[in-house]
């Protein structure tokens, strides 16, 4: 049995922001406990979480924080003996009742290989259950993989869907199925100008038509009555930032499809109300850019009466709610920040120290930045799962211009600690080529907070060891909050003495913000975080207790945090957002709710029973890369298994080929679309 420590998500305390405000946003859940078969306890808490919902008629300036109450217990139920099926264990029965799964395990069975390494040949996957046909869209060919899965141990490429015939040059980004009916989200080939969507049929994959959306459509998703299409159009800029689109959510009304027509939910009634959203704790922060074009949707989750959408914006660390039947959006939910002080929510920090450490970092604090996110109904309530892979803006950084000073060519918010507080300042990494041009117009260099960093050695004017590699200097940071500000938002200046000075030419961190939270969490509709993972994902990763491979034989703990495109890459990531969930998906099992996590740098797929949102429960982790060692994985490609979790679907039952669930995985990476059944355990 697994020790509870290792799956106890633990409390997350309140926040404050860069600006020195309060937090105001609580938790309305309770802290619950539940306990092992082998009566090990697991610990629960509660502590406050601050949101301030944003809305086009009324926005409330109040400060954005966030905390979690957690609790997480492992069930003794996971490592139970299994059975190979739902159709098997209800024959198997010599009662006239099937047996009851008290939890799940994943089981590999099988995978299609594109052949490609590192060209993003398989990102994300869809079933269709008439045709029995996977879709796995294949970024490298800019178009989609079609797989018979008939037998899904061995699924076979049956042809490819592109979107060429509607323009040269097109890449498509999703796809999602829905009756008779497959939809891709289709990118122009000037990623700034608008996109497409486009339909065909799954019975024969002939195409419908297809209809303009917003400008670079990166994922798709049908309304659970299948009326409606809903495109989370990015609007990334361009690199040096000259051209920068609004983001957008388009509704595609699929009811009568000779006659396609398009709604488009857009953030123009939020501009000039910037200064608002920031002061919320919405990140907005592109050189010029009002609110309609620096909002950029990531990913898309529906309600299950189909009225509701709530949309990630990653780089901006916020929820859109959209109305569907009017197309517009009715709030931006700040999701707030995570205190990597508060005991439960350390990380490792460093990839130079040779060896797994996760502790806890006054003055740290993670940006939850999810990419995917997905709803469900407990209780009569809707409930959000996402996925805080974190992301940061770099635009620009491959034009030496832009290092060489000139600010007009691109935006990189990216920077190490180390850097960041030097003594020196800034200008040192003149000659390293990394000096982010709006940073050294805010500034000449910056300093630490010792009454906040003074733990890590920190004085007035020094940072001294808190830079050290195996300390805070290895850490990727955002240069662009965590500075003390006055009112207006303008920064609060600093001699080299650490005194404040309005003459003076540094700038004071209260804070340091890193990229992702290393971990999932669970919001009510309103965006207020009901529970958070904590550090469980690497607490488990360095334990004795996880395993690799299909077989579970190798030991996570001596690839921790290891990077996806090398290897021998032990801790490689632990400087940046570590194993870095990125896809999740929900599905149900006999009764109970679960989310299925892809961990994109580190690999495999966690799953958690989310059942109750207050207190969901470790089940499985498995992890089907193979080769660990290879520093070149590209070169043992038939050998190496599966590396970069980009995607998952869920198969249920009664839409699975075989009548057992199952689970569709892309991995970018390793190119390869992996299929795992999900096998029931049995109570004792």
């Amino acid at each position: 049995m697994k020790p509870a420590y290792y799956f106890l998500p633990l409390a997350m305390a309140g926040l404050l922001s860069a600006c020195g405000g309060d937090s105001d946003k609580k938790s309305n859940s309770s802290s619950s406990a539940s306990s092992l078969s082998s009566a090990v306890s697991s610990l629960s808490s509660t502590v406050s979480v601050s949101s301030s919902p944003l809305s086009s008629s009324s926005i409330s300036s109040s400060l954005s924080s966030s905390s979690s109450e957690s609790s997480l217990s492992l069930s003794s139920s996971s490592v139970s003996s299994s059975i190979s099926s739902e159709s098997s264990s209800e024959s198997s029965s010599s009662s006239s009742e099937a047996p009851a799964w008290t939890s799940i395990s994943l089981e590999y069975i099988g995978r299609y290989s594109s052949g490609e390494f590192g060209v993003s040949a398989a990102e994300i996957p869809a079933f269709d259950p008439v045709s029995k046909r996977g879709f796995i869209v294949n970024a490298q060919a800019g178009a989609v993989d079609v797989l018979d899965m008939t037998d899904p141990a061995n699924p076979t490429k049956a042809g490819t869907l592109d979107a060429t015939h509607i323009s040269e040059g097109v890449v498509v980004n999703s796809v999602a199925v829905h009756g008779d009916l497959v939809a891709l989200a289709v990118e122009a080939a000037t990623k700034t100008d608008n996109g497409y969507v486009a339909l065909y049929k799954a019975s024969d994959l002939s195409p419908i038509g297809h209809v303009g959306v917003g400008a670079q459509p990166d994922m798709l998703t049908f309304t659970p009555d299948g009326k409606y299409i809903l495109t989370a159009n990015e609007g990334e800029p361009n690199d040096d930032y000259s051209i920068d689109p609004e983001g957008s959510i388009s509704i595609v009304d699929v009811t009568d499809q000779e006659n396609l027509s398009v709604a488009t939910a857009n953030f123009q009634a939020f501009n000039g109300q910037e200064a608002q959203l920031r002061a919320s704790g919405v990140r907005i922060y592109g050189p010029g850019a009002n609110a309609a074009k620096d909002l950029e949707p990531e990913y898309i989750a529906v309600s299950a009466d189909s009225a509701t959408a709530w949309v990630t914006l990653q780089e901006n660390n916020a929820l859109a709610k959209v109305d569907i039947t009017t197309a517009t959006v009715t709030d931006i939910l700040p999701l707030g920040f995570k205190d990597h002080g508060v005991e439960g929510n350390g990380l490792d920090v460093t990839d130079t120290d040779g060896k797994s450490e996760i502790k806890t970092w006054s003055g740290l604090r993670g940006l939850y930045l999810p990419d995917s996110i997905a709803a469900y109904e407990a209780n009569g309530n809707t409930y959000l799962v996402t996925a805080n892979e974190g992301d940061a803006r770099a635009w620009g950084e491959g034009d030496d211009a832009y290092w060489a000073g000139d600010a007009s060519k691109g935006f990189v918010e990216e920077f190490r600690v180390k850097h960041l507080v030097h003594k020196s300042g800034f200008d040192r990494r003149l000659t390293e080529g990394d000096l982010p041009p709006q940073l050294r117009q805010l500034a000449a260099g910056a300093l630490l907070n010792p009454e906040v960093f003074g733990y890590c050695g920190a004085v007035a004017g020094d940072p001294k060891a808190c830079r050290d590699d195996n300390l805070l200097g290895r850490l990727t940071v955002t240069w662009t909050l965590g500075y003390r500000t006055d009112e207006s938002g303008a920064p609060v200046m600093f001699n080299t003495s650490g005194v404040e000075d309005p003459n003076g030419d540094r700038l004071m961190y209260d804070a340091l913000y890193s990229f992702g939270a290393r971990s999932i969490s669970i919001w009510n509709a309103d965006g207020e975080q009901v529970w958070d993972s904590g550090d469980a994902f690497e607490q488990f990763l360095a334990s004795d207790d996880c395993k690799l491979g299909a077989a579970r034989t190798m030991d996570c703990k001596t690839y921790f945090n290891s990077n996806h495109e090398e290897g021998s890459t032990f801790d490689n990531r632990s400087d940046n957002k570590g194993p870095e969930p990125e896809g999740l998906t929900i599905g149900q099992v006999h009764g109970k709710t679960y989310v299925f996590v892809g961990l994109e740098r580190m690999g495999g797929v966690l799953v958690y029973d989310i059942s109750n949102p207050d207190a969901p429960v470790y089940v499985d982790y498995l992890n089907t890369r193979e080769d660990w060692t290879t520093a070149d994985p590209s070169s043992v490609l038939s050998a190496v298994g599966d590396l970069g979790p980009e995607g998952l679907a869920f198969i249920s039952a009664d839409k699975s080929p075989t009548g057992e669930p199952l689970l569709m995985v892309g991995n970018e990476v390793s190119g390869t679309t992996s299929i795992y059944r999900i096998q029931g355990v049995l109570a004792d």
